[in-house]
């Protein structure tokens, strides 16, 4: 009996603003759906992936309020940060927890609420996420940042201004038939041209959007699996976490996402695939620019040339590599400790071939990868479809 790590149930809330109820109570609807997917599996241990909690909702401590409020008290349980990467980071202390044998099931959540502060409050929490010492206090944040990266790229390359447009194209075409994303309507070219500008030349349709939102898998093995269980098995064939310099000046290149690329090739080599192997790519489309430098940096397109591919549509759902094939962090939006565990959820739609207008044909390998900062954390997981 083979005895890999299953995703035995998976959870989603709509990505939004969710004035009407609170952090806990957002979690809550995310585990209730994953619980019940899992056909009643109990965890022993709960991670959570947040970011902002602390600052925004003067709420610490999350494992113990959440295991409490969800009827587990007395578990094992904690918070789990790695800024954008956290979600991530938390379904990969749940894979090594139920790898090891000592637990057998794990639930993991990740969850933020954007929405109990106002914006400026909101980014200026999001620069904690950067080098203190010399970036936040600058007064540099994430989008900031991503718009350095774009302006650096631009000058590197000679790319029009215009060739990133191919990556919020696809995502909010992709994002207009999944009825969790906070943004479900396609954009045209000039629609995209015509944005304002959020942090030179970074505008509008660049940079995805903070937003309130909570999901939540069940881990297992696969010998736990409850009968009741009749969705085709997906596992965790390979997992990876790596970390670069915080601060961008401290790179030889910052346009080399060294990270990512260190991250793929452990997390394939688990797997026991190759990259072409990859049929789907659930990347962390913060902003552009990141898409680009992710693109590039694993292996998928040389500098300079993943705008052109985007753009003759290799990355579109009917290309070669579909990319946020639900609308990834720019159309979803990016409830930041919880992106990873939406990528999660999404790509197990995908693989259990429920992913409705925007499935994947005959999808077996999945890639997901999030990023805390720029590209500073990475953690990336194989997802593959098996027989049961």
């Amino acid at each position: 009996m083979r005895n890999d790590v299953v995703i035995a149930g998976i959870g989603q809330t709509a990505v939004g603003e969710h004035w009407d109820i609170s952090l806990k109570e957002l979690a809550f609807q995310a585990v209730e759906s994953a619980l019940e997917d899992a056909g009643g599996l109990k965890p022993s241990v709960l991670y959570v992936g947040n970011v902002l909690a602390s600052s925004v909702s003067s709420q610490a401590n999350l494992g113990a309020l959440l295991a409490d409020f969800m009827g587990f008290r007395g578990i094992e349980a904690m918070t789990i940060e790695a800024a954008g990467a956290s979600g991530g980071a938390a379904l990969r202390a749940g894979y090594l927890a139920v790898k090891s044998g000592l637990i057998d099931v794990v639930l993991v959540v990740g969850v933020e609420k954007i929405t109990d502060k106002i914006t400026s409050d909101v980014e200026e929490s999001l620069s904690i996420t950067l080098d203190s010492d010399y970036e936040a206090i600058q007064g540099v944040t994430p989008s900031a940042q991503a718009a350095l990266l774009m302006q650096r790229y631009l000058f590197e390359t000679n790319a029009p201004r215009n060739a990133f447009s191919s990556f919020p194209l696809i995502a909010h075409t992709n994002g207009a038939n999944n009825p969790n994303a906070m943004y479900q309507r396609a954009i045209k070219p000039e629609i995209y041209e015509r944005a304002s500008l959020v942090c030179e030349p970074l505008n509008l349709f660049d940079i995805s959007p903070d937003a309130d939102g909570a999901a939540a898998v069940v881990l297992t093995r696969l010998d736990l699996l409850p009968p009741s269980q009749s969705q085709p098995p997906v596992i965790i064939s390979g997992s990876s976490f790596t970390t670069n310099t915080l601060s961008l000046h401290d790179r030889p290149d910052p346009l080399a996402f060294t990270a990512v690329r260190m991250s793929i090739e452990r997390a394939i080599y688990q797997a026991g695939i190759s990259l072409d192997q990859i049929d789907f790519f659930e990347l962390f489309d913060f902003a552009s620019i990141y898409a680009a430098l992710t693109l590039e940096s694993a292996g998928y397109a040389k500098r300079g040339q993943s705008l052109q591919l985007a753009q003759d549509g290799f990355f579109s759902l009917d290309g070669s590599l579909p990319i946020s094939t639900f609308g990834g962090l720019k159309a979803r939006g990016n409830p930041w400790g919880a992106t990873g565990i939406y990528q999660v959820v999404e790509s197990t739609l995908q693989l259990r071939g429920l992913a409705g207008k925007n499935q994947v044909p005959d999808a077996k390998f999945g890639m997901v990868q999030c990023l805390g900062g720029p590209a500073s954390s990475v953690v990336t997981h194989i997802l593959e479809s098996i027989e049961r």
